[in-house]
């Protein structure tokens, strides 16, 4: 794949945004070092990666959904990002059903540059307000849409309609790590003709996270997230210090792809993952599950002697977009009936 040449974007710029301190809280269970986080911090405002996202990962205010509270609470995150990101924009990620506006706007008071708010495809017309209110309290709103794939493109793309044009950009998220280059470029071309600043945020259960974000950027995208060392979610997300090379190899140092190396070796030793089930992370990007059914799915299994593969199969196929608990609940007393 080539980076140069008519294929990227028709403009020079490309964006890479770290969501190490973010996505991958998760895999720390939430729960970080506050020196690490602020030396990371430190040495990531002196490299040319163009803007990170710190926070909960499942987004400000996630406690409220009765999900583990991370060790840093979104203010005192704010302070830290304040203090240490001085010339890079800063973010946090958002979810409508627990993120009140009232604090986007004052961590946005407090120097947040973005936020980004993360739902479904089939939710943005019930969140159409949520969305507009967003813009009027933060300067730089990105709608991601997670679980991309769950919706035809085409049904994607009309989901859209009646978004702010106040909105900075458009998201397709792969949260199952089951997109294929040819499926990343048809979401992203699909929605960069309707937005003209799109962005892609891979996961790796199959191993493709870093090939499609290539492919994000040569379908027009121009904002890509990764992480270091490619810690994230489940099976992780694109390494940010890979693609920095890619880009080099093809496009020049514009990331300083050493220093991430060297940040990245950093977060490996200092980030202690919890160890992930593989059976269940490739299961659920074949099959389309998302990586926060999998307790679930394994409690199910066992109570019913259901196979967890069989078991997210019928939950797929009952579910009208993405399964939801009610749709494993169905499947699992529908394949033991």
């Amino acid at each position: 794949m080539s980076l140069t040449g008519g294929n990227l974007l028709g403009t020079s710029k490309i964006e890479l945004l770290d969501c190490t301190l973010r996505d991958g809280s998760y895999a720390v269970d939430f729960q970080l070092d506050e020196t690490f986080v602020t030396n990371l911090l430190i040495r990531l405002n002196e490299t040319p990666v163009t803007r990170v996202e710190v926070g909960h990962g499942l987004g400000l205010e996630a406690e409220q959904t009765g999900i583990k509270a991370c060790n840093i609470d979104h203010r005192r995150w704010s302070e830290i990002a304040a203090s240490t990101l001085t010339d890079k924009p800063w973010g946090m990620f958002a979810q409508p059903d627990f993120t009140r506006l009232e604090t986007v706007e004052e961590l946005c008071k407090k120097g947040m540059s973005f936020v980004r708010v993360g739902m479904e495809p089939d939710k943005v017309p019930d969140n159409l307000d949520y969305l507009r209110r967003a813009t009027e309290v933060c300067g730089q709103v990105y709608l991601n849409l997670m679980k991309s794939s769950a919706t035809p493109v085409d049904q994607l793309v009309d989901f859209l309609e009646g978004i702010s044009p106040a909105i900075e950009g458009v998201y397709v998220v792969d949260s199952y790590g089951a997109m294929l280059p040819e499926d990343v470029h048809s979401y992203v071309s699909a929605v960069r003709q309707h937005y003209p600043v799109v962005g892609f945020h891979g996961h790796d259960n199959l191993g493709m996270a870093n090939v499609n974000s290539v492919t994000a950027f040569q379908a027009g995208a121009t904002v890509v997230d990764a992480t270091l060392n490619g810690i994230g979610r489940g099976s992780g997300n694109a390494a940010i210090e890979s693609l920095a090379g890619v880009i080099k190899l093809e496009r020049g140092d514009l990331f300083d792809y050493q220093e991430l190396a060297k940040l990245a070796e950093y977060s490996r030793t200092n980030m202690d993952a919890i160890r992930e089930d593989r059976t269940m992370q490739v299961l659920g990007a074949v099959i389309g599950i998302h990586s926060g059914f999998f307790p679930l799915v394994e409690e199910l299994a066992e109570e019913y002697h259901a196979d967890p593969a069989r078991l997210m199969e019928t939950a797929v196929k009952i579910a009208e977009h993405s399964p939801g608990k009610a749709d494993f609940r169905t499947a699992a007393s529908r394949i033991t009936a």
